[in-house]
C-alpha cells in the first residue's frame, strides 16, 4: 500500500525512481580548553582556506552551468566566510576564552544563525541558511569529516533530504539525479528557484520524508501538484508514468510557439515579457520565445560584493542585455534594494519594517551618487537598443518627479560630453504600493507606462506579510480589492494612451491570466519557464468574453468565489 506525503511544489515535473536519503555527517562538537592558541588560529584559518576554495570551485561551476544570478549565491557564501563579524568573533574566543576552533565557530555561527532566524522576514531567514551552510563546511574540516558529494552520484535517483543546502543542489547532475523531496523550505528557498533553473522536479516542506522514507524505496515526486507518493503500486506507477509523459507532450507542444506572437483565440494581441536577474538569464528568455524582458532587476548587480559596481560595469552588463533583445522591449528597474535585500557595504540601519522602510527609490534618492552612477550607466546603453526605464516602489508625484529631474539632469550632461542617449526613451515606474495605483490617473499624466508589482501590492493591500506563515492565507492575488485597484491602474493608462504591464507573479498564473486578459493588460511579464504555458492558454480564450468575466470578479464578495467564477469560465 502506497503512502503519499504533501508539500510545497517547488519545481514542475514528475520523477520516478529510487530514493537516496542524504544524511548529515555527525558533527559531534566537545568544547575544550587549549594551551597554544595560536595554533588552534592556525587550524581555524586553514579550514576557512579549504573551505573558500570548495566555495570557488563549486561557484565557477554554477556560474557555468546555471547563470551568474546562482553563482552569487556562492559569492554571497565566501562573503560570509571574510566576514569579519563572524570570523573575528570566532578568533576573539579562540583567544580569549583559550577553547578550540570547532567549539568557537560552533558558538559563534549557532548566535548568527539563530539572529537570522528569528527576523520576520523570508530573505533574513535565508541568510541564516547560508551561515548554517558555510560554517558546517569549515566544521567538516576542522572535524576531519569527509565532505557529502553528490556530484558522485552515478545512478538515477531521487535525493531525499531535511534540506539542500544551495552547495549540494549546485552539484545535482540532472541525468542522474530525477528529483529531490525535503523536510523543509519554500518556493523561495535557494534549492527550490536553482531546482526550477535545473527543470529538475521538486517537492519541499514535506515535514516529514526524512522519517518516512529509507534508502532504495521507490517513490514518486510530483513537482506539478505538490506531492511524494512512497512504495507506489503498479497501477500508480503507470498512471503516473503517464502523467509525466502527458507532461513532456504538452511541453513538446508549448515548444511549437516558441516564435510565435501571443495572440488570443479573438485575435487581440498582448505582449509576454520575462523576468530576470542578470545577463546570463537571457539563453531561457530568447528559449521560451519571450517578445521582450518585462523586468530586469538590477540589484544583482550589487550583491555578492563587497563594493558598488562602477557606472562602466554597469553600462556593459545593461547594453549587453538591450543588443541581445535586437530592439525587443527591455524594462531596466533603477536599485531596488535596502531594508530586506541588504549591502553589507553600505551599511544601511536595521529596521523593524523593511518592506516598508528605507529602499529602493527612497534609498536611491537619498544615496545620489549611487543613483547618479546607474542613471548615467542606463542612459549610455538606451542608444544600443529599446531600453525603458522604470522606477520601483514609487508613493508619491513628488518623488517621481525628482527621479525624473536626476535622469533628464544625466541626460544633458551626457549629451555635453558628446555621448549618445536614446531620443525614444520611455520612462515608467512599478505600481506596488496602493496610494499608487488609487492615484494611477495623476501618475498616467508624468510617465510612459506602468508596471504592476503584484508580489508587493497585494500584501501592502493585506496588511499581510507573505513571508509571515500565521498570515499568508491573506495573501490573495484574486481578492476583488486586488482586481480593482489593477483595473484602476490599466483604466488610468490606457485614458492617457500609455500601456500597463505587470511583472509580479501574478501575471503568469494560469487563474489569474483570464482576469488580467479581461481588464485589459497589454503587458504580462513573468518567469521565462512560464512563458510558452500561458501563451498557449492566452490562443485558447476569447479577450471579448473575458471582459464579462472581469467584470463579474470584481463584484464578487471573495477570492475563493472568483476563483470559481476563473474555474466555471473555464469548464
Amino acid at each position: 500500500m502506497s503512502n503519499k506525503i504533501s508539500g510545497i511544489a517547488a519545481s514542475a515535473g514528475i520523477a520516478i525512481a529510487k530514493a537516496f536519503v542524504l544524511e548529515e555527517p555527525e558533527y559531534t562538537i566537545d568544547s575544550k580548553k587549549v594551551e597554544d592558541p595560536a595554533a588552534e588560529l592556525k587550524r581555524f584559518e586553514d579550514a576557512l582556506e579549504k573551505a573558500k576554495g570548495e566555495l570557488n570551485v563549486i561557484k565557477d561551476k554554477a556560474k557555468e552551468e546555471l547563470g551568474e544570478d546562482k553563482a552569487e549565491i556562492f559569492a554571497a557564501h565566501l562573503l560570509v566566510l571574510s566576514d569579519p563579524e563572524l570570523v573575528d568573533a570566532v578568533k576573539d574566543k579562540i583567544n580569549n576564552d583559550q577553547v578550540n576552533a570547532e567549539s568557537a565557530l560552533d558558538e559563534v555561527s549557532s548566535m548568527f544563525i539563530s539572529m537570522f532566524e528569528n527576523m520576520d522576514n523570508e530573505y533574513m531567514k535565508e541568510r541564516a541558511a547560508d551561515i548554517r551552510d558555510v560554517s558546517k563546511r569549515v566544521l567538516g574540516h576542522l572535524l576531519g569529516l569527509e565532505t557529502r558529494s553528490l556530484a558522485m552520484i552515478d545512478e538515477e535517483t531521487v535525493i531525499i533530504a531535511e534540506d539542500l543546502t544551495p552547495s549540494d543542489t549546485a552539484q545535482l547532475n540532472p541525468t542522474y539525479i530525477k528529483g529531490f523531496a525535503t523536510d523543509i523550505g519554500g518556493r523561495t528557498s535557494h534549492s527550490a528557484i536553482m531546482s526550477r533553473s535545473m527543470e529538475i522536479p521538486a517537492v519541499v516542506g514535506t515535514k516529514t520524508v526524512t522519517k518516512d522514507i529509507p534508502s532504495g524505496t521507490t517513490i514518486i515526486v510530483d513537482g506539478l501538484a505538490g506531492e511524494v507518493i512512497v512504495d507506489p503500486t503498479e497501477d500508480e506507477l503507470q498512471a503516473y508514468k503517464q502523467k509525466l509523459a502527458d507532461y513532456q507532450e504538452q511541453k513538446a507542444e508549448w515548444a511549437k510557439l516558441v516564435n510565435e506572437a501571443t495572440t488570443t483565440k479573438d485575435g487581440a494581441h498582448v505582449e509576454l515579457a520575462a523576468n530576470i536577474g542578470t545577463p546570463n538569464d537571457l539563453t531561457g528568455v530568447l528559449n521560451n520565445g519571450a517578445e521582450g524582458i518585462g523586468l530586469y532587476r538590477t540589484e544583482f548587480l550589487y550583491m555578492g560584493r563587497d563594493n558598488l559596481p562602477s557606472e562602466e560595469e554597469q553600462f556593459e552588463a545593461y547594453k549587453t542585455v538591450v543588443e541581445k533583445m535586437e530592439g525587443k522591449p527591455v524594462v531596466i528597474r533603477t536599485l531596488d534594494i535596502g531594508g530586506d535585500k541588504e549591502l553589507p557595504y553600505l551599511d544601511l540601519p536595521k529596521e523593524l519594517n523593511p518592506f516598508l522602510g528605507f529602499r529602493a527609490i527612497r534609498l536611491c534618492l537619498e544615496e545620489k551618487e549611487i543613483f547618479r552612477t546607474q542613471l548615467r550607466a542606463l542612459l549610455r546603453a538606451s542608444a544600443f537598443g529599446n531600453l525603458k526605464i522604470m522606477f520601483p516602489m514609487i508613493a508619491s508625484l513628488e518623488e517621481l518627479r525628482e527621479a525624473k529631474n536626476m535622469l533628464e539632469t544625466e541626460k544633458s550632461q551626457l549629451q555635453k560630453e558628446g555621448v549618445s542617449v536614446s531620443d525614444e526613451l520611455e520612462v515608467g515606474i512599478m505600481v506596488e504600493i496602493p496610494s499608487t495605483a488609487v492615484a494611477a490617473d495623476l501618475f498616467a499624466k508624468e510617465v510612459d507606462f506602468f508596471s504592476i508589482g503584484t508580489n508587493d501590492l497585494i500584501q501592502y493591500t493585506m496588511a499581510a506579510d507573505r513571508m509571515n506563515e500565521r498570515v499568508s492565507y491573506l495573501y490573495q492575488p484574486y481578492h476583488p480589492a486586488i482586481l480593482r485597484l489593477i483595473n484602476m491602474v490599466i483604466n488610468a493608462a490606457h485614458k492617457e494612451g500609455k500601456w500597463a504591464g505587470m511583472c509580479g507573479e501574478m501575471a503568469g498564473d494560469e487563474i489569474a491570466i483570464p482576469l488580467l486578459l479581461g481588464l485589459g493588460l497589454d503587458e504580462f511579464s513573468m518567469s521565462a519557464t512560464s512563458i510558452l504555458p500561458a501563451r498557449s492558454q492566452m490562443s485558447k480564450l476569447s479577450k471579448a468574453d473575458l471582459a464579462t468575466l472581469a467584470e463579474k470578479a470584481m463584484m464578487a464578495g471573495t477570492s475563493e468565489e472568483v476563483q470559481k467564477l476563473v474555474e466555471t469560465y473555464n469548464q
